[in-house]
């Protein structure tokens, strides 16, 4: 395809990323911190760490999985922890240690966390104790060896202290626990202040992360993310930043979970390139903290999911905030709705800019110009070195403005899936092309513009949901005979989760389909709507056709008995 594109670059963003400048996270890291050495590298919950003090701290928690625990290079080290302080110390310090990090979200439940533990082959996990009863419950299925448990104060200073007795005590948000041999995250940094360290050499075919996503199947996979495609997409994303971002002076507000490739990337790891200060937002479903946090701090940055910015909007507190420093405010995760783009440009002055990317691309692929007036209605412009083709079911690219599936090409794009070379083979194309699922047109002036979701993809908030998993869950529910999940409309969460149910036992209840759902799935999966039917619609060779079941049922002559029910939907997390 013609790169019409590049035309349309602001000033000064180049066609071209150096891809030479950092070997290796670490060495980013290593870089910033000469520069940046007493500016604050991250805050949460009134507590900051500078960015020297990131640097000893993730050196002693890398001293103590290389010599404490004896890892070598490319062990798989599980994450599981919100945004705390405890993450980036426990990101930079298995990185620098040469491990690879394997996120998981804190509030999966056993099922989930046991597939990801068994499928990486992680040897240690980072918990915080509020989930820790999760992994002691599948601990033994696992090949983990070693746990490190955190608490939510425990790097918060004095003020520590206070945190943990009201979170465990007065909110009692932490279930009993039983995990033999498990340690503090403070007793692994004081072993690891006492123990050698030796610097690996790494570099860019290094394997950096294993981030789970899902698929058609329902299968969550392994993303195999190199040191090499995270260092070009923070590079691309600097490139674009760059002539609006002043180096050691920005603050930005991480409200996503760093465990999350959007925040993973676009926050932490752009912004400790330019020696920003992150602001960690724990817990942002507390829109009435979050915005009390806000107001704290001259943020110049925000990013975030539609539903995020959203919920902001709906306090009456978050427009009384002063904006004035506020650069730039980045969406993606989810598409990003007109009206709320708008209503933001109204409160803030600022325009909701939107972005669009894939845990397969490290994530970012495109990316509106940050000078726009208003929201456009695109996702943007392909970042510099990053391809783009939009081709038909055959694989032959389309004409300029034509529809067909959005493919991608680029330094960010992923190595494959961990030990999976069929699933990998369904989504790289020969000439190195990754099909994202999604269909797109480019108009002539080289926006990208989203028509349709090729796949059958759920989002919720931002996080992806694969309907297989939850029909494979539903399979295995007392009294279902069948069942098939699809995505629907939602003003809440842009998308939620439908069940169409066939019962086999006749008393089976919406509660007892919701209730089993909550066992066995994240929050932000459980169904929001369940029906039930006679039968699922089916083609000839008796493949379920979705997009029949995404409308309400029919008649009563085709369907008898059809129910359904709206419920709150659970938070991402």
């Amino acid at each position: 395809m013609e790169k019409v594109w590049l035309a349309r670059y602001p000033a000064g963003v180049p066609h071209q990323i150096d891809l030479h400048e950092f070997r290796s996270i670490p060495d980013l890291l290593d870089k910033s911190v000469q520069r940046f050495d007493r500016k604050t590298a991250f805050t949460n919950m009134g507590h900051s760490l500078s960015y020297g003090q990131l640097d000893a701290e993730s050196r002693a928690f890398a001293a103590y999985l290389q010599s404490g625990l004896n890892l070598r290079p490319g062990a798989r080290v599980a994450i599981m922890l919100p945004n705390t302080l405890q993450y980036p110390v426990a990101l930079f310090g298995a990185l620098r240690a040469g491990m690879t990090i394997v996120n998981c979200n804190p509030l999966y439940t056993p099922r989930e966390l046991e597939h990801q533990l068994k499928d990486s082959g992680a040897e240690v996990c980072i918990v915080l104790e509020n989930f820790a009863a999760t992994l002691a419950a599948v601990l033994p299925k696992t090949p983990v060896k070693h746990v490190v448990v955190s608490s939510l104060g425990e790097m918060l200073g004095v003020k520590g202290s206070l945190v943990n007795f009201v979170v465990r005590y007065v909110k009692k948000m932490v279930p009993a626990w039983d995990i033999p041999g498990a340690v503090t995250f403070n007793a692994a940094l004081r072993s690891g202040r006492k123990l050698p360290f030796t610097t690996p050499d790494l570099a860019h075919d290094d394997l950096a992360f294993l981030q789970y996503t899902g698929g058609t199947t329902g299968v969550p996979k392994g993303a195999m993310l190199s040191h090499g495609n995270i260092i070009a997409n923070l590079q691309q994303a600097h490139a674009w930043l760059r002539p609006h971002v002043d180096e050691g002076s920005e603050t930005i507000i991480t409200a996503l979970p760093l465990y999350h490739i959007f925040a993973l990337t676009a926050n932490c790891l752009t912004f400790v390139k330019v020696g920003a200060t992150n602001v960690l937002i724990t817990n942002p479903r507390d829109i009435k903290a979050f915005v009390a946090e806000l107001g704290r701090y001259p943020f110049s940055l925000i990013t975030g999911v539609n539903t995020l910015f959203n919920a902001l909007l709906n306090n009456p507190e978050f427009a009384r905030l002063d904006f004035r420093p506020l650069k730039i405010c980045l969406g993606g995760g989810m598409a990003v709705q007109r009206a709320v783009a708008e209503r933001w440009k109204e409160v803030t002055g600022r325009p909701l800019i939107e972005a669009y990317g894939l845990t397969e691309t490290s994530p970012a692929v495109t990316i509106n110009p940050l000078d726009i007036a208003a929201y456009n209605g695109s996702i943007g412009l392909p970042l510099p070195s990053t391809e783009i083709s939009i081709r038909d079911d055959a694989g032959n690219e389309v004409p300029l403005g034509g529809t067909g599936e959005l493919c991608v090409a680029g330094p960010q794009v992923m190595k494959g899936y961990w030990q999976r070379p069929d699933e990998t083979a369904k989504v790289m194309m020969p000439d190195g092309y990754l099909r994202t699922g999604d269909m797109a047109t480019v108009d002539q002036d080289g926006f990208v513009h989203i028509v349709d979701r090729k796949k059958d993809m759920i989002i919720v908030s931002g996080f992806n949901v694969y309907p297989n998993e939850i029909d494979d869950v539903m399979a295995a529910c007392p009294g279902v005979l069948e069942a098939a999940a699809v995505g629907i409309p939602d003003a809440a969460s842009g998308e939620a989760v439908k069940v169409v149910v066939v019962r086999k036992d006749q008393t089976l209840t919406m509660d007892d389909v919701v209730a089993y759902c909550r066992s066995k799935l994240t929050g932000y999966k459980v169904p929001k709507v369940i029906e039930f039917r006679d039968e699922l619609p089916k083609t000839n060779v008796g493949k379920i056709l979705r997009r029949a079941l995404r409308d309400p049922a029919g008649p009563a002559t085709a369907v008898q008995k059809s129910e359904a029910v709206k419920r709150e939907p659970a938070s991402a997390g």
